[in-house]
């Protein structure tokens, strides 16, 4: 295959959905694709439909570039091998788009250890390994003036913490925790990192009783939606932006705000208990009733 002239792109989980929208946003932007889906199901066994091919056949009908990768982003050595090919195949990568992921909900006092472990793993850990063999080339590099993006997908299901997905919430507060550290760690070889929080029609939001029914015949719900905040960030306008949430809830962009310290208190000579429970009540009380922390929302399940 060519050398690729334009930037490239790894995208996991597009085979459908969020991933499948962002893909061919980025390559209707002129980005070289590579469509990273395993196939599988909502849960994550395997999808004998194979909708990740569909994908790169629209981007190439379309005439974009796309290459099929079907690399499970849970096996670390997989994604360093993933990683490698496309710079074999490519000449480069420039961006890379985490939305891969899977759905095993159950209330914290039924979870089986199987189903935390499986969504960590999918989810966070997946994550982790694209981001860190992409920072290992590009550190290689060491080029500070370049034009490197991670963006990450989080969820409302995290930021708000929706009570039947103690697994998926905790593995999408993970993911913000994981960019706001590369964001710091990157930016002096040239990379910025993001996380999108999306709301959509999706196999996800359809497996959530409370995603409203008539969002599915309005096209303001659509996963293609998503895709002109990623892209965004995907491109060489967004330099200024790094370590940050933001969101793309239909035709709603927004900005989460980073956590921050609302009020503290200090004790000269240390604290008693008794002195620490009235200087809690009357200080931080009366903050944290008048806005209950992350209040979930009617909708909490994104992407």
């Amino acid at each position: 295959m060519e050398k690729s002239n334009s930037r490239v792109a790894i995208v996991t989980g597009a085979g459908q959905g969020i991933g499948a929208a962002v893909a061919k946003g980025l390559a209707a932007d002129g980005v070289t694709v590579v469509v990273n889906d395993i196939g599988s199901s909502l849960t994550g066994e395997p999808d004998a439909a194979h909708p990740e091919a569909g994908t790169v056949e629209q981007i190439t009908s379309a005439g974009g570039t796309a290459m099929l990768d079907v690399t499970d982003v849970s096996d670390f050595g997989g994604v360093r091998a993933m990683v490698a090919r496309t710079i074999d195949n490519f000449g480069r990568v420039d961006i890379v788009v985490n939305v891969a992921g899977i759905l095993r909900d159950r209330m914290i006092f039924n979870m089986t250890e199987d189903e935390w472990d499986a969504v960590i793993r999918v989810h966070l850990k997946g994550h982790f390994n694209v981001i860190s063999a992409a920072a290992t080339h590009w550190r290689g590099l060491g080029d500070a003036s370049a034009h490197n993006r991670i963006i990450s997908i989080t969820s409302g299901a995290g930021l708000f913490g929706a009570p039947g997905q103690p697994n998926y919430a905790a593995a999408k507060m993970g993911i913000v925790g994981l960019t706001m550290s590369s964001a710091n760690a990157l930016k002096k070889y040239g990379v910025t990192a993001n996380s999108v929080a999306p709301a959509a029609n999706t196999r996800m939001t359809a497996a959530y009783p409370s995603w409203p029914k008539e969002r599915w015949d309005s096209d303001e719900w659509s996963p293609d939606n998503v895709a002109p905040l990623t892209t965004w960030l995907a491109s060489e306008r967004s330099a200024w932006c790094t370590g940050r949430v933001l969101g793309a809830r239909g035709y709603e962009v927004v900005l989460y705000s980073n956590p921050q310290i609302q009020a503290s208190m200090r004790a000269e000579n240390g604290w008693t208990l008794d002195h620490l429970d009235a200087e809690i009540n009357t200080n931080f009380r009366p903050l944290i009733e008048a806005a209950p922390a992350n209040p979930l929302p009617t909708v909490s399940v994104d992407g």
